[in-house]
């Protein structure tokens, strides 16, 4: 899963949520943090019984927040998300020694140990204007 400090910088970078069904994201409130939750049309809860397991399909939930701003909240892109918001700077996904490597059209590389946040760290890039060096 994408780290959450690199969700909030491709956030503060830029990048745009489109919420859809599916969605992973996280409630940026301190004691919320550690949670990830799931955008649904619909919860369906697995409630064990004695006769079995159910699934119950509920509108809502007796814990669940009332409600929350986007704006108080971080998504947590899929891999296959954070390729597509790469479009055509999206070169190639390889596998090395340490991780995952993800290389743009400009042959720039970006390393993880983890796919989605080599994927992620290529996006940081296409979204943060170099620096200028001469500064």
């Amino acid at each position: 899963m994408l780290d959450l400090s690199l969700a909030l910088e491709l956030r503060s970078a830029g990048l745009a949520w489109r919420p859809t069904a599916g969605d992973r994201f996280a409630v940026t409130r301190t004691e919320m943090l550690d949670d990830v939750f799931h955008l649904a049309d619909m919860v369906v809860e697995a409630r064990r019984l004695e006769a079995g397991t159910i699934f119950a399909f509920n509108g809502t939930t007796e814990w669940a927040l009332d409600s929350v701003a986007q704006d108080d909240t971080v998504w947590l892109p899929y891999e296959r998300q954070l390729r597509e918001a790469l479009g055509d700077r999206f070169a190639s996904l390889r596998r090395d020694a340490a991780g995952f490597v993800v290389t743009l059209d400009d042959g720039s590389m970006h390393r993880d140990a983890e796919p989605e946040n080599a994927y992620g760290r290529a996006l940081l890039a296409t979204l943060t204007p170099p620096h200028d060096s001469a500064q």
